[in-house]
């Protein structure tokens, strides 16, 4: 599996939340200053302020967004065999035979990516994570708990 293509999917995706939190901020600002009366705004400086508030709040989920996307398009992820950052890895229930397949990267945890041709699902976790904690570090055939069922890692690429 490429997983540049991987990496460029949480770009596009981190980029698209950034866009995001930037239109909610320039529509706060907008309402803020146009969406009442000068006595209107006066009345009510409690509204104002809170508008203020979630405009720079937005503000932050923008810049933060952006930092990841800087991290994550300069990130070249590795074949490996151990898991660290950059593996896919494939999980199975060790009761129900249930999977998943992980893309383990630095950032854009909960992010669901494709695979090449839109050939399954990956999820993103990160090593904050306490899945990304239960498998780092880990190779092909261990188990692990998580969210107490256990799971066997049956790939690690």
């Amino acid at each position: 599996m490429d997983k540049q293509d991987l990496v460029a999917q949480l770009v596009r995706q981190l980029q698209a939340s950034a866009r995001a939190a930037l239109a909610a901020r320039d529509a706060t600002i907008a309402e803020a200053r146009d969406g009442a009366t000068p006595d209107e705004k006066r009345e009510d400086a409690r509204a104002a302020h809170q508008q203020g508030t979630l405009g720079k709040a937005q503000q932050r989920r923008a810049q933060q967004a952006l930092a990841e996307v800087d991290a994550v398009a300069q990130w070249k992820p590795a074949a490996m065999s151990k898991i660290a950052v950059g593996a896919i890895v494939e999980i199975e229930d060790a009761d129900s035979g249930e999977g998943r397949t992980l893309f383990l990267a630095p950032v854009g945890a909960g992010i669901t990516l494709t695979g090449p041709g839109g050939d399954g699902i990956l999820s993103v976790v990160t090593p904050a994570s306490p899945v990304g904690k239960a498998v780092l570090g880990r190779k092909e055939g261990e188990l692990v708990e998580i969210a107490d069922r256990e799971w066997q890692i049956s790939y690690v690429g």
